[in-house]
């Protein structure tokens, strides 16, 4: 998984945020995760190398904004500047997730129309409470792509009927981590599956969160790998109908003297190693590069 956190930092707004992750690794470094800053890496998807290639090559996929949630107010300032990076790298394939549903439709770049066609538009749903009040938020909101995350997934989730239409194209779901973990429930996780089933809607249960339920007997998994491997196992994830992204290279005359020559769009070969093979996240992971170099398995 390639991750673009073009700032850092969030304020907890609901009960999926309660114990977050980012609050206790930040808490283990001593960061305050309630500050919120542009990073260092605002501009990675504009990375090149030395030969005048893009450090991360076409057809790729980011994850945005796992460090922060994209429609933060606080990043109103640096937004539009993302948005437009975003548009310029139409050869690769963004992943926005957010908890602020309320605030999209005001934070879309003026060209927006339809929607970008390498943007996928999700928002998080930790329970039916949150489900209700994000989702018929999101399928209001012109988007070519559309999805939702389950996660932390913290209470039983019927998404029928915001999965019957078609708009949503994937469901990703996984259980809560670190210190305080609620639990999460097989029969929740199967029920959802049923659900995307059902639609033909592409589910993909990543990992099963610290404490896991399952006919009545509590696991503790603290070791997330493992956690991955459990729900490789649960054969609960689902591929449903293919999204099509409708990649094209990049438009150089979006920034003034960028004259390079386009990427290949055929030219990524993700890399996955051995563990991959048995990871709950296969079934969305675009993998990490085409080389390898940076781990051994």
């Amino acid at each position: 998984m390639i991750i673009w956190n073009p700032w850092h930092g969030c304020h907890k707004i609901s009960e999926g945020c309660q114990h977050c992750y980012m609050y206790f690794l930040d808490g283990q470094r001593g960061i305050d995760t309630s500050r919120i800053y542009r990073t260092e890496s605002f501009h990675l998807p504009m990375a090149r190398t030395k030969s005048g290639r893009f450090k991360i090559p076409a057809g790729s996929t980011l994850s945005v904004g796992l460090s922060t949630d994209f429609f933060l107010e606080e990043a109103d300032e640096w937004r539009a500047e993302a948005w437009r990076i975003i548009r310029y790298r139409s050869d690769i394939i963004f992943r926005l997730l957010t908890k602020r549903a309320e605030r999209i439709p005001n934070c879309l770049p003026a060209d927006w129309g339809d929607g970008y066609e390498n943007v996928m538009l999700s928002v998080t749903c930790e329970n039916q409470c949150r489900a209700d009040e994000r989702l018929p938020v999101l399928l209001q909101i012109p988007a070519r792509h559309k999805g939702f995350m389950a996660a932390p997934f913290i209470g039983p989730l019927d998404a029928s009927r915001y999965l019957c239409d078609g708009q949503i194209e994937e469901v990703l779901c996984g259980g809560e981590n670190y210190d305080g973990a609620r639990p999460c429930h097989f029969a929740w996780v199967e029920s959802l599956s049923q659900q995307c089933r059902q639609h033909n809607v592409t589910f993909n249960f990543i990992e099963t969160g610290t404490t896991f339920i399952k006919n009545g007997h509590t696991y503790h998994i603290p070791i997330k790998r493992i956690q991955s491997e459990q729900a490789f196992k649960s054969g609960l994830s689902f591929q449903g109908k293919p999204i099509q992204y409708h990649l094209v290279p990049p438009e150089p005359t979006l920034f003034s003297g960028d004259s390079a020559f386009p990427e290949e769009l055929q030219s990524y070969e993700p890399f996955f190693r051995k563990h991959c093979q048995t990871c709950g996240a296969r079934l969305t992971c675009s993998g990490c590069s085409n080389c390898g170099r940076c781990h051994q398995d």
